[in-house]
């Protein structure tokens, strides 16, 4: 495994960042791995994972100093998010949702919001992020959830499906239409909503074929009253909203499928060590080392680019929406592949229970899918290359 220690060696963490990357590790090790198989067998939520997180404070890396947290670069929270689904997913993916759906309150917020709402998430509570409906996925236009003002109060009608930490979550970032604003598009409003609000319930838990451990859920808001105070910016500002937040949470859906796709390569690479086959390890053959060469070199390239598309976070740079799409795509592909290969390379064994592969395979193909499908993924990137047609 040179190649990826010496890239880490050159990625050039400071002293602080380093001292934090070795507790994050150590926990994963500790804490986080020895718990990810039981989880995934019983399907509950992995709350001793969670909280051995928050006693590190790991909130604090993406909300200001302002209100209570410790702010340090966004490629620091990716890796974070990187080591932990290295060693659970369902546990990689609860972590990454709070900052999904909190993301935008940090960068949209009023003061008095992030001020009022913003502590509860950096002393470790959990966020989500509500877009999803049954008939409004990709494209977010056909969402029915409606946003009525009443007052000094927003009353919310509908539902949202597929809701990472939704029946767990202390605050959620919701997406729906404003009543009065006729086009689908420029109707599209956000507001944070706190979960325990007359008017939310809890439909059902999806039964999943990966992440077991993290829940997903279908939610419905019926006359729920949420105070106009919790509105970010105006209605009819979502939609540019909801573009900024999916930039900033698909490098980090990026991030999780490189654990993914790390923890697959490593055992992998491992099990073929260890294993022979007519008196030969299976690592000796050529057509598996070619198989390896492919996947690591990929998988090296992947992080990089992920590096990359951090240092543009970091920078403050506009507009990387384009680049955040290449590492979301790449990286959920690259974690299905490796995991498919892991369990071919396992034989039987990796259809089975006694090693993880058949769970990092499993966890592997949902990254293909939410935070937009890579289908999607790829038309917004080949579509960045056609020119503007002069307008007649």
């Amino acid at each position: 495994m040179m190649v990826f220690d010496r890239l880490e060696r050159r990625r050039g963490w400071s002293d602080e960042e380093r001292i934090l990357l070795d507790q994050v590790r150590r926990l994963c090790e500790e804490t986080i791995a020895p718990n990810a198989a039981g989880y995934d067998r019983s399907g509950e939520f992995p709350w001793d994972n969670i909280r051995a997180i928050n006693a590190l404070g790991l909130n604090g890396l993406f909300v200001p100093e302002a209100y209570g947290g410790t702010p340090m670069r966004y490629r620091l929270y990716l890796e974070c998010v990187r080591a932990i689904s290295e060693a659970c997913a369902s546990t990689g993916i609860v972590y990454a949702t709070t900052f999904h759906g909190m993301g935008p309150l940090i960068e949209f917020g009023t003061e008095e919001q992030k001020a009022r709402l913003l502590p509860r998430i950096a002393a470790g509570g959990l966020g989500a992020l509500a877009i999803t409906e049954p008939n409004a996925g990709s494209d977010a236009t056909g969402m029915r959830t409606r946003f009525r003002e009443d007052g000094d109060d927003i009353v919310v009608d509908g539902g949202k499906v597929f809701i990472s930490n939704g029946d767990v979550a202390d605050l959620l970032l919701v997406f729906g239409k404003w009543v009065g604003i006729d086009d689908p598009k420029a109707a599209i409003s956000v507001l944070v909503m706190e979960r325990e609000t007359p008017g939310y319930s809890v439909l059902r838990l999806e039964e999943k074929m990966g992440h077991h451990a993290a829940s997903t859920a279908a939610i419905a808001f019926e006359g729920l009253r949420v105070p106009r105070a919790n509105l970010l910016g105006q209605p009819g500002q979502g939609l540019p909203i909801l573009f900024a937040s999916l930039n900033r949470s698909r490098p980090s859906i990026a991030a999780h499928a490189l654990g993914i796709a790390r923890a697959a390569f490593t055992d992998m690479v491992t099990y073929m060590n260890e294993r022979k086959q007519s008196g030969r390890r299976v690592i000796d053959f050529q057509g598996n080392q070619f198989m390896l060469a492919d996947l690591a070199t990929d998988l090296a390239m992947a992080e990089a680019w992920l590096d990359y598309v951090a240092a543009l976070v970091d920078d403050r740079e506009s507009d990387f929406g384009i680049e955040a799409s290449m590492a979301k795509m790449r990286a959920s592909d690259l974690a299905s592949r490796i995991a498919d290969a892991c369990v071919q390379m396992h034989g039987g064994y990796g259809y089975t229970r006694d090693y993880r592969a058949e769970r990092l395979m499993r966890d592997a193909k949902v990254t293909q899918i939410w935070e937009g499908t890579n289908q999607v993924h790829r038309q917004l990137i080949g579509r960045s290359f056609a020119r503007r047609e002069p307008r007649a």
